[in-house]
């Protein structure tokens, strides 16, 4: 498995603990203890490594090109997935991708962001930055799911909103403070979880929701770390500086109370045990999910407005 640049002990390590199994099964010589050592400094490298990840490196973790996307976590998480195509403006935009599911006997509205595993598919799918159709798009299936009674579950992982001229031409910048209206009015539960990437406007657009989880190792922002520092540095060379600045990994944003709780990842990251992870996430939908429904339809919109008027700081 290729891994980042941190990553590379461990990595060299895993391939020499295969290198030596592959070696004793061949020959037929018993390496149990060479093998057993090996696996202990494996483990212990990896808590030294994983458990003092710095901001930019989980950064680098939730841009890893194994994570789990979308699609992944659908297939894991929910049965009877029917996807739903189209804006009913403009065309289909594959960088959203949405449609009724069931997280067991739950009847759910599921949306999010997908990116594509190799360059054919990222460019199908913009590399997970939608166009205006896009956001529409999760709209048109928002407001189906709100008029049926359905809750919903978005799943947010884009590096941004796509930022050509065409999608300008369309209305961008319209289209996502238009969902930013119409999901702080939706009369049914909305939890919104960060699983990678939370890129800006790109990742308000379908984010947001009466509880927004985010995995451990995703981050949420209002600009990439590369962005800040370019204009703060004029320089790229600086990003490091600038993701621990901005604050925008999960325990930062949890003491912040921007999110509501953070889901916990494998070691190493999501990419290293899809179904830990989609299992993980699966119980903090639930029960989050099970939570809001007990709350009655009128109040619910209330208490999303309440909990976006407390986020921030100010004096007088």
């Amino acid at each position: 498995m290729q891994g980042l640049d941190f990553e590379r002990p461990i990595v060299e390590l895993e391939q020499k603990i295969a290198e030596l199994r592959g070696f004793s099964q061949k020959q037929n010589v018993d390496l149990t203890d060479e093998i057993n050592s090996c696996a202990e400094k494996l483990e212990k490298l990896k808590h030294e490594v994983f458990d003092n990840l710095t901001p930019w490196q989980r950064v680098q973790i939730a841009r890893h090109p194994k994570r789990p996307y979308t699609l992944d976590y659908i297939q894991l998480m929910t049965t009877d997935f029917y996807e739903l195509h189209g804006d009913r403006h403009f065309r289909d935009d594959p960088a959203i991708v949405g449609g009724f599911a069931k997280l067991d006997s739950q009847k759910i509205m599921i949306i999010g962001h997908q990116k594509g595993r190799d360059t054919k598919e990222n460019l199908f799918r913009s590399f997970g930055s939608p166009h205006p159709e896009g956001y529409r798009k999760a709209m048109r299936l928002m407001d189906l799911a709100a008029r049926m009674r359905v809750p919903i579950v978005t799943f947010v992982d884009t590096p941004g909103a796509y930022p050509g001229v065409d999608a300008e031409e369309r209305g961008q910048a319209e289209a996502i403070a238009f969902n930013l209206r119409e999901m702080s009015r939706l009369s049914v539960p909305v939890v919104v979880v960060v699983i990678g990437e939370g890129g800006s406007g790109g990742a308000l657009g379908i984010g947001v929701g009466d509880r927004i989880l985010m995995l451990e190792n995703a981050y949420y922002s209002v600009i990439s770390p590369e962005g800040c520092a370019a204009i703060l540095w004029r320089t790229k060379a600086n990003a490091p500086q600038a993701a621990a600045a901005l604050k925008i990994t999960a325990d930062d944003l949890l003491a912040l109370k921007i999110i509501d709780e953070r889901i916990p990842e494998p070691l190493g990251g999501a990419h290293r045990d899809y179904p830990k992870t989609a299992a993980a996430v699966k119980a903090a939908v639930k029960r989050n999910l099970q939570a809001l429904l007990k709350i009655p339809a009128p109040e619910l919109a209330q208490k999303r407005y309440e909990k976006y008027r407390s986020i921030g700081m100010w004096t007088e």
